[in-house]
């Protein structure tokens, strides 16, 4: 039987779960802005959301801001996700599991409203399909990681539990 203290702290499989926590908001700025950039300089948002062009796109405009929107929120949580995980926050399996979890919900809608604004588009292309397989596999492994492991519960849910046995002084005196 192991010793939990030999088991907290940020070791073994989550060095990896570290490598990725850390890179994963990185991955989506690079792949991300580019993209967004290159919509708003060359015209195309213009074309595709002005009603009476050419290109105009009904629900374009919607789609793109929701997806900047979502990914934002996503960056934004990804970097409070890095903090949880070097600080060894109760939270952060929890808001890790969220974020595998509202990523592939993120991914089915998505993929639903792009084929109802560009009706010609499968609905899983193999852009979308890759990233849902991705998705599907990190949380088919992570997740169970992060519920079972007892090194997580020793490093992160550990901690919660050490706090509510901590004594306070009043309840000492």
């Amino acid at each position: 039987m192991t010793d939990n203290n030999e088991l907290k702290g940020l070791g073994g499989w989550l060095i990896l779960v570290g490598v990725g926590v850390v890179l994963s908001p990185i991955r989506l700025l690079v792949i991300y802005i580019p993209y967004y950039k290159s919509i708003f300089e060359d015209g195309r948002w213009e074309a595709f959301t002005t009603v009476g062009s050419e290109a105009y796109i009904p629900y374009f405009g919607a789609m793109l801001i929701g997806e900047i929107t979502f990914n934002s929120i996503m960056v934004v949580v990804l970097i409070y996700l890095i903090f949880l995980f070097f600080s060894k926050h109760h939270l952060f399996p929890k808001i890790f599991i969220g974020i595998f979890v509202a990523s592939i919900i993120f991914i089915f809608l998505d993929a639903l409203l792009v084929t109802m604004v560009f009706p010609d588009e499968s609905i899983f292309d193999p852009k979308t399909t890759i990233a849902l397989m991705q998705a599907l596999i990190g949380c088919l492994i992570w997740v169970p990681y992060m519920l079972v492991s007892k090194r997580v519960r020793a490093t992160f849910v550990g901690k919660l539990h050490n706090k509510k046995m901590q004594p306070t002084a009043e309840s000492v005196g």
